[in-house]
């Protein structure tokens, strides 16, 4: 598969284009996240967004995904399925779309507390955020791949969790997926470098308890093993010689 790298400004106009409608999308249905609201209601909410301009969302065109964002609560991490699922007071919701406009992909992913939450999910929260700055620092051309993960989960220990290793960044830009894959731990067997123009996310995904993560009967939700909470926070980025370009941030 193709690694996408940027090659000049109208390909890097075109990402950011299309990182702006994600990130869009996203506030509008953070801003609609209370007590009371069907996950099917906030799906509706990102969907329109993406249809106002001119993009539609990737995973269910691509993977036949039946949802256009993952909305998962809770303890589950990541591919949650929107339904009927009503958000209540205390919940933690992850939202995370992945979107194309003319041929360019871009993804994010962020966590939100639902009223007044409990002090370890707002940690949590906070934690993958921190995580995903820490990352940002270590995501510079000429460094290899691994160094983003060591970051996440440098960061991530020292606040008293723990990442979820099945759970990855990875290439994005023409393609959902691409090369190559971007661990949150510190794995020296991936060592490829990174290069200015390269298009990764760098997305912690973490847990309260071990990490683990357990395939759930519909085939998509990835909950926690042992029932605990979890938090995301995802970009899309250009890497460069400095800090690396935040496509779907403000």
């Amino acid at each position: 598969m193709t690694v996408m790298s940027i090659r000049g400004h109208h390909e890097l106009n075109k990402l950011r284009t299309i990182g702006r409608i994600v990130r869009l999308a996203l506030e509008r249905t953070r801003a609609a996240v209370r007590p009371g609201v069907t996950t099917r209601e906030l799906e509706e909410i990102g969907a329109r967004v993406l249809a106002e301009h001119g993009a539609e969302s990737a995973p269910p065109k691509v993977y036949g995904f039946p949802g256009a964002l993952c909305i998962s609560v809770n303890d589950e991490a990541i591919h949650g399925i929107p339904g009927d699922r009503v958000i209540r007071e205390g919940d933690l919701v992850k939202l995370d779309l992945v979107a194309e406009k003319d041929g360019f992909f871009a993804d994010a992913a962020v966590t939100v507390p639902a009223g007044a939450v409990s002090p370890q999910a707002r940690a949590l929260a906070r934690c993958a955020e921190r995580a995903f700055d820490a990352a940002t620092l270590a995501a510079t051309a000429g460094n290899r791949v691994y160094e983003i993960g060591r970051a996440v989960e440098r960061e991530t220990r020292r606040s008293g969790f723990q990442v979820m290793r099945e759970l990855c960044g990875h290439g994005v830009g023409r393609a959902i997926h691409e090369p190559p894959t971007v661990p949150n731990y510190h794995d020296p067997r991936h060592r490829t470098r990174l290069t200015e123009g390269l298009v990764i996310t760098i997305e912690p995904i973490i847990a309260a308890g071990s990490g683990r993560g357990e395939l759930q009967p519909d085939r998509w939700t990835i909950r926690t093993a042992d029932r605990t909470l979890s938090a995301h926070y995802e970009h899309t980025v250009v890497i460069t010689r400095a800090v690396p370009i935040l496509l779907t941030a403000a």
